[in-house]
């Protein structure tokens, strides 16, 4: 199975690549399904629906939108309808499945419980992401500021094992360990943290989850995969089955990068399978 489940569209505030394309460089690459993940971050990010958007540039946050990206969520009516034209339109090509990147937050879990209540009957598939805790982003260091390289590092997988006690509505756990991506004083030393992520991956195996390899680590220079091959390995000693595998492509030029790579990976590793997802139900498919 030549599959990338990790994808966006316009319909993700960083991302501007329309569904089209990206769908119409799958096709061109041989892949022979894809499921489109656009972004929820509910206490950072607003639903359209509330009106109010701001937006986010360079320098800094403003009520104007020339050349900004807007601080919001997927707009669920439009792209709800515009996933079903497009497996319309590209039917026979290429398998189009819908979903999304939800960044649970213990905080925001209430929100994410309604969001299901509303939206979860036309979901195939959901990643769940850890992009922020306590409303304090990873990427700009908002979180990491004040902190030790083992109060960040901790805080961060504490967070993940939080949330995935309390919402059980996803699929698998995007790039687990994140943290390393935008860890500026380098990667934290696997053995301090193995203990809570195994407890992280107990919990996961225990509900029927997965998590999800994600090959932006190629496309970012990381020196290992993401999750790295020792999670990956201890996710398999630990009985793990359920896999996915994506790219985090936000334009066309990253669709399906390393897909291949990965799953050699993963048969290295001692994995037999990969999974994609219909209806919130894995599928297995052999390496």
């Amino acid at each position: 199975m030549y599959a990338d489940y990790h994808i966006h569209s316009e319909f993700s505030d960083d991302a501007k690549e329309p569904m089209e394309g990206q769908i119409e460089r799958a096709i061109e690459l041989g892949l022979e399904e894809i499921c489109f993940t656009d972004h929820v971050d509910y206490g950072v990010k607003k639903d359209w629906e509330e009106g109010g958007i701001l937006w986010r540039g360079g320098d800094g946050i403003s009520s104007g939108t020339e050349g900004l990206e807007p601080m919001a969520n997927v707009d669920y009516p439009a792209y709800f309808e515009k996933l079903g034209r497009m497996k319309e339109r590209y039917k026979g090509q290429i398998l189009i499945r819908q979903g999304l990147e939800l960044g649970v937050q213990a905080i925001t879990i209430p929100s994410y419980e309604r969001l299901w209540d509303r939206y979860g009957d036309q979901l195939d598939f959901a990643l769940l992401s850890m992009h922020q805790v306590n409303n304090q982003e990873l990427w700009n260091q908002e979180f990491q500021k004040g902190k030790s390289q083992k109060e960040y590092n901790e805080g961060y997988y504490e967070e993940i094992l939080k949330v995935i006690r309390r919402f059980r509505h996803y699929s698998v756990l995007a790039h687990l360990d994140l943290i390393v991506r935008y860890d500026l004083q380098g990667v934290y030393p696997f053995d301090r943290v193995k203990g809570i992520i195994g407890e992280i991956l107990r919990t996961v195996i225990e509900d029927g989850r997965g998590i999800e390899v994600n090959t932006s680590s190629w496309h970012y220079g990381l020196k290992d995969t993401l999750p790295s091959v020792q999670i990956l390995r201890l996710y398999h000693d630990l009985g793990g089955r359920i896999l996915t595998i994506g790219s985090d492509a936000h334009t066309s030029a990253w669709v399906g990068d390393h897909i291949r790579t990965a799953q050699q990976i993963l048969k290295e590793t001692g994995f037999t399978q990969i999974c994609t997802f219909e209806g919130m139900e894995p599928v297995f498919h052999r390496l």
